[in-house]
Parts: structure tokens; C-alpha cells; sequence
């Protein structure tokens, strides 16, 4: 391995392409991280991330893995070090979003909510940290809406994202022995194809009168994800242009 191999950092980032979760590949990318990330339903979107990080100079791996499943996230993170050598960085991005009542809500929705976004999370960052050395980085992608439930059919999201807000703060505590750190980012309204329907009616509700580019939380990310956030660990940072105020 050169000297310059060595020096780089090695990331993962799940559910990573396309929306936020691209703009972070292609960020840690940019700040010198060879990333693999992970798709379940967009091979092509996932193909254009890897291709407009190598198109820069990175290097890139799309590994398709549904994060409802066990087996398949640990094949991901033994995929990122079989190709990189090992795991510095860790964001859990992968998310769904399902809205409903709650009186109407299925069983078979609320499970897939949970599999995904609290399980599935659980599972990613206990993967990745078993291969972290002292000064790793785990972050996490949750959402304001654990802090400011405002939205009608809201209830089951918010409380997966709430339950990934206190998860980190337990997890800081039982990785900060081993010098790794984790954090979670909850972004607000946010331009990607999952909530481009809806801009047009959030957007006035912000105080900053717009929603997020996803560079934007792609950056928050870069500063977590770096050797200067080292004593932050265990906090959710907000991102939301004023919502949750």
C-alpha cells in the first residue's frame, strides 16, 4: 500500500445515492475519502454518484444493500474494507419515509419504518465500529421532526427518528473508551426527490423562507466527519433553517 493510500480516510455511507445522501459521498469524497455506499431501489443513481466521484479523482464503490436486513449491511461494510482496507467514517443516511394516521397505520408499514430507520440504523453503526480504530467517526442522518413534530401523519417518523436521536446519545457513551466518536445530524426541509412535492408548501413555513440544498448537510456532515469535531460526540445538530425554534 503507497503512503498516499495510507493517509486516506475510508468511509461508508448508507443509503448513499442519491438526495443527502449522495451530496455526503460525494463531500467526504472531495475532502479526501475513498466511499462506498449503498443503494436498495436506484442501480442508476447510484452508478451516477460513484461516476461523478471518480469523474474528480476519488475513488467510489456502490454496493447494493437493503438496510432492513441484517445480513445484507454487514456484507456492505465487509465489501468497503475488502476494497478499501478498513472503515474510518460511518454515516447511516438510509431512511424511509412512509405518513399515515395513526389510527390507520398498518402493522406491516410501522415494522418497515422501524426495520429501516431504527434497527437498521442500530445494526449499520454496530457493523462499523467492530472495524474502527481510536479516532473514528460515526454520524448518523435523523431528523427535526424529533424535535418539532408539527405535521399531520407524522407520528411514526418521528418517533423512529426521536428513538435514533437517543440512540447515539448511549452509543457515544459505550464507544467513547475506544476514541470513536458518533453523532446525529436532523436535518429540516431539504431539496431531494423525496420531498420535492412537497417545497412549494413547507417552504413558507421555514424562518429563513427556503429549504436545504443537501450540500448544505453534506457539509455539516464533512465537520463531523473530521479530525476537529473530535470531543463532540453524543449531540444532535439541527438543521433546519429555524423550524424547530
Amino acid at each position: 500500500m503507497s503512503e498516499n493510500q495510507k493517509k486516506r480516510k475510508r468511509a461508508i455511507v448508507f443509503g448513499g445515492s442519491r438526495g443527502i445522501g449522495a451530496a455526503i459521498a460525494r463531500r467526504l469524497a472531495r475532502d479526501g475519502a475513498d466511499v462506498a455506499l449503498t443503494y436498495v431501489l436506484a442501480p442508476e443513481k447510484a452508478a451516477e454518484t460513484v461516476a461523478a466521484i471518480e469523474a474528480e479523482g476519488g475513488s467510489a464503490l456502490a454496493i447494493k444493500a437493503d438496510s432492513a436486513n441484517a445480513d445484507e449491511i454487514h456484507h456492505a461494510v465487509n465489501q468497503a474494507i475488502g476494497r478499501f482496507g478498513g472503515l474510518d467514517i460511518a454515516v447511516v443516511n438510509a431512511g424511509i419515509l412512509k405518513m399515515g394516521d395513526f389510527s390507520t397505520f398498518s402493522v406491516d408499514d410501522l415494522d418497515r419504518m422501524l426495520d429501516v430507520n431504527v434497527r437498521g440504523v442500530f445494526i449499520a453503526i454496530q457493523a462499523a465500529a467492530a472495524h474502527m480504530e481510536r479516532g473514528g467517526r460515526i454520524v448518523t442522518i435523523g431528523s427535526n421532526v424529533a424535535v418539532r413534530s408539527g405535521y399531520p401523519g407524522s407520528s411514526v417518523y418521528s418517533m423512529t427518528k426521536g428513538a435514533v436521536a437517543v440512540m447515539v446519545k448511549g452509543i457515544a457513551i459505550d464507544l467513547a473508551p475506544r476514541g470513536i466518536t458518533i453523532n446525529n445530524v436532523q436535518p429540516g426541509p431539504t431539496i431531494t426527490d423525496m420531498t420535492a412535492a412537497q417545497i412549494d408548501l413547507i417552504q413558507p413555513m421555514v424562518p429563513l423562507q427556503r429549504v436545504a440544498e443537501p450540500d448544505e448537510i453534506a457539509a455539516l456532515v464533512s465537520y463531523l466527519a473530521s479530525a476537529e469535531s473530535a470531543y463532540m460526540t453524543g449531540s444532535s445538530l439541527t438543521i433546519d433553517g429555524g423550524l424547530a425554534l
